[in-house]
């Protein structure tokens, strides 16, 4: 596939926010951890904003760029996962599911800063920014919500080693526990093959949802602008 240095340079844009964004969902992760009482991920250096400390090659790097480069192919990545001790926490149920939900949480947050932007670029639009930048901006504003606000959802997908099986996990039988440990050791194929058979069902009706909420809530504008 040939592509200009245009399309070059708004690839490597696209990885580097996915990048900072992985790198932001484990920063949240390791300062609730350490905040709860672990300082297990602070003392591997991944207490920090810093992406090279949480990245990946191949699910960081290698699939990523693969993805962003060839349109239509499957995309995925990951960064790696931040190490937590939960003997450390005070009430270890209670303290991991706040652990496990800190990395999508972080995501949301990024989506809720992206949207005061948008709030900021549409009133500059209408007091005469250039056309041109502005779709520019609005361009990079929309990949940033999006990515972060599928990043979340994707993330609390009950199935290991995804975040929603740690919070899963929290409430299920003793009994039971033996079993969905075992399940963790093909969770991984699960979620690819799930997110290739359903991705679009589940990903489409989150957002859907989505914009119900904004409709509902009166912010009919920032949907439009996102849409």
């Amino acid at each position: 596939m040939s592509l200009d240095p245009h399309d070059i340079a708004l690839v490597l844009m696209k990885w580097v926010i996915l990048v900072c964004s992985l790198s932001f969902h484990e920063f949240g992760h390791a300062w609730a951890a350490f905040n709860l009482g672990d300082p297990t991920a602070k003392l591997k250096g991944r207490l920090t904003l810093n992406p090279i400390a949480h990245s990946d090659l191949i699910g960081t790097v290698l699939l990523p760029l693969y993805g962003l480069f060839n349109p239509g192919a499957f995309f995925i990545g990951w960064a790696k996962p931040v190490p937590v001790t939960p003997q450390n926490f005070k009430n270890p149920g209670k303290d991991g599911i706040l652990v496990a939900i800190a990395g999508p949480g972080a995501n949301l947050v990024i989506c809720l800063f992206t949207l005061v932007g948008l709030i900021a670029l549409g009133l500059a639009g209408a007091n005469g920014m250039p056309d041109s930048i502005f779709q520019t901006l609005l361009s990079g504003f929309k990949f940033i919500f999006w990515l972060n606000f599928f990043l979340a959802i994707f993330n609390l997908i009950p199935i290991p080693p995804l975040d929603g099986s740690w919070i899963l996990r929290a409430f299920l039988p003793e009994s039971f526990l033996g079993t969905y440990n075992a399940f963790s050791r093909v969770g991984f194929i699960v979620i690819l093959l799930g997110v290739y058979k359903f991705g679009n069902i589940y990903f489409g009706g989150a957002r859907s949802n989505l914009f119900g909420l904004f409709h509902f809530v009166g912010l009919n504008h920032l949907a439009r602008m996102i849409s």
